[in-house]
């Protein structure tokens, strides 16, 4: 099945695909600003051939749901009136630390980190949903 993973924010939104095996997750891009943000997504699904999507859910480290993750809640809200595909949600709370340690050890620039970040991070959500469906 083709996924879409989504690390949703404010100011970035991060997107990753995998193959329709399932084995290759890859980093898609960054959507900057929330402007017409579910339309974009939208496109996306239909251009990439999504199946279902995976929306990064923030919650605390004791497993509440704060504002944060109120807002993604609230994004897929909009996102499911915009599509009619599965939403699923997988817990994010250290993918944008994993993805920060796999970007210092690549040595890229504060700037170039930061434009990729998302992705990697959005790539690092939809890499675990992926094992936790498989049972990893």
């Amino acid at each position: 099945m083709r996924y879409l993973a989504i690390d949703y924010g404010a100011k970035r939104t991060g997107l990753a695909v995998c193959d329709a095996g399932e084995r290759v997750v890859s980093p898609l891009g960054v959507l900057h600003g929330q402007k017409g943000l579910v339309e974009k997504i939208g496109q996306i699904v239909t251009d990439e051939s999504i199946e279902a999507v995976v929306v990064g859910l923030p919650l605390n480290m004791d497993g509440s749901e704060g504002p944060q993750a109120k807002q993604v809640l609230a994004f897929a809200e909009q996102l499911r009136r915009h599509i009619a595909i599965p939403i699923r949600f997988q817990d994010e709370r250290l993918s944008s630390f994993e993805a920060e340690q796999k970007l210092r050890e690549i040595g890229l620039s504060r700037a170039k980190k930061q434009e990729r970040l998302d992705a990697l991070a959005a790539a690092e959500i939809l890499q675990s949903f992926l094992e936790q469906q498989k049972g990893g």
